[in-house]
């Protein structure tokens, strides 16, 4: 993984990190310049550059930033306590919380998702999501082992995601209910999906 440390002062290095993200989740990372982000923080465009060499550098560092907890929480819940199961519904329960609290790196994501830039997906793949991903990919292995793992795996976040993606619009939908966009109640769906589904593919 690229060492992603700021140069100079952490303290200011944080600021930027934590001005830049509601910037580049509001505009994309073509709609903000380094200047704008320099302006946000208060300190000059020499002193930016003095952390962070361009925006694309930042970009990354800035993503790194806003997935580090959920990172941390995924290790955690897919830790090596527990049956698979229990792991998956430690897994989902924290996700689910996480996103719920995040819209900034919701539309990030989303917004990097919609420009389909391959050098920068490429980077936020080796460099922010990976390691949580093998770990996503390893519980898919050991609870559907006749499944494409990978699949799964995307599956797993991907029903979790699309709750928030979609949250906008599902309100005019038949059925639509306030209680959907607790983050309780996606969670607890989408563990019984996920159980029921897995359970069902392993008796064929």
């Amino acid at each position: 993984m690229a060492d992603k440390r700021p140069a100079g002062n952490s303290d200011t290095a944080q600021v930027i990190l934590n001005k830049s993200l509601p910037l580049f989740a509001r505009s994309g990372y073509a709609g903000v310049s380094m200047r704008d982000i320099a302006k946000a923080v208060g300190i000059s465009g020499a002193a930016l550059y003095h952390h962070y060499p361009d925006k694309q550098s930042l970009y990354v560092a800035a993503m790194a930033h806003a997935f580090a907890d959920k990172a941390s929480s995924i290790q955690s819940a897919l830790g090596n306590t527990g049956s698979p199961e229990q792991r998956l519904e430690r897994f989902v329960t924290s996700f689910t919380k996480q996103m719920a609290s995040d819209p900034d790196f919701r539309a990030l994501l989303h917004r990097e998702l919609l420009d389909g830039d391959e050098k920068r997906l490429k980077l936020l793949a080796e460099n922010v999501f990976i390691e949580p991903f093998k770990a996503i990919k390893q519980l898919a292995q050991e609870m559907a082992l006749d499944c494409d793992a990978h699949l799964l795996a995307i599956s797993m976040a991907g029903l979790i995601l699309f709750h928030f993606e979609t949250q906008a619009i599902r309100r005019y939908l038949p059925g639509g209910l306030k209680k959907h966009n607790d983050p309780k109640v996606i969670a607890q769906h989408v563990i019984s999906l996920l159980t029921g589904a897995i359970g069902s593919g392993s008796r064929q």
